[in-house]
């Protein structure tokens, strides 16, 4: 039996670092890339680089505009962020306290919309928020919480499930408020199903292009994704500073989740109880 349960763990450690390095790979090979020339990138893509090169961060930095842009990327994420916890938490708590069939369809109704994908309400939608002159940071803001609802009211009802409804009652006894039971009591009890909220959700806008695209496409408003469409020319890319445009892009995602993904499966687990 110990036998069997060693080559089980040698097996599980084997699939997993093969796993890893599947997903690493392409992220090693930007990173690689961007520190060598256009040409050298098309003769030795796979290798490392036989003259390292610094030049094409600086230069990418520069005519990203990184500054503005980024500014324009933490504006829209930040600020998407805080309402679809605000909202969405509170949501799950009125849907998972208030036993009453409504709220159970309300909530049914929330996990079947995270089957209906942008493009198929893209165009109308659009055309609706232009002809309420919404075409700019707030109306991306407001279609980012809607887009994100779903999701994050499925993550919190689940973990709202998990705590006994004890704890209302004895705050009720104690003269509490619905709010102050909810915001003094329970939200500090779901840290982290609300980290996981932050973390997917920040991802998601981080590095969304088509919504911003379509909503944001003036000049000064322009976030990362959209202004790395400025390396992606008509007859030629920009290769080494795409690459180098793309690391500086990603770097504050990845900041972000190396200091809260100790959170994200305890948060994901607490989500999907029944």
């Amino acid at each position: 039996m110990r036998k069997a349960n060693k080559w089980h763990t040698y097996i599980v450690i084997f699939l997993g670092t093969l796993l890893s390095i599947t997903w690493l790979y392409p992220f090693i090979l930007i990173f690689v890339n961007s520190f060598k020339t256009r040409s050298e990138i098309f003769t030795n893509t796979l290798s490392f680089p036989l003259d390292p090169t610094s030049e094409n961060y600086p230069r990418a930095f520069a005519e990203l505009d990184y500054v503005q842009s980024f500014t324009n990327s933490l504006l829209i994420t930040v600020v998407s962020i805080i309402l679809i916890v605000f909202f969405t938490s509170m949501a799950a708590y009125a849907l998972s306290r208030y036993k009453r069939k409504m709220s159970s369809f309300i909530y049914f109704i929330c996990g079947a919309t995270m089957l209906i994908p942008f493009q198929s309400v893209m165009i109308p939608l659009v055309g609706l928020f232009g002809k309420v002159s919404l075409l700019n940071r707030t109306g991306l803001i407001i279609m980012n919480i809607g887009f994100s609802s779903s999701m994050s009211i499925f993550l919190y009802y689940g973990a709202l499930r998990a705590i006994p409804i004890a704890l209302d009652e004895a705050a009720i006894i104690e003269g509490a408020n619905r709010f102050q039971i909810f915001f003094r009591v329970i939200f500090p009890m779901l840290r982290s199903t609300t980290v996981t909220v932050i973390i997917l959700n920040a991802i998601k806008i981080w590095n969304d292009y088509l919504l911003p695209s379509l909503v944001v496409n003036k000049d000064g408003m322009y976030t990362l994704p959209l202004q790395m469409y400025y390396f992606f020319g008509q007859y030629t890319t920009q290769w080494e500073l795409a690459l180098a445009g793309l690391i500086l892009a990603i770097i504050p995602i990845i900041i972000l989740y190396i200091f809260l993904q100790k959170y994200i499966v305890e948060g994901i687990t607490e989500g999907a109880v029944k």
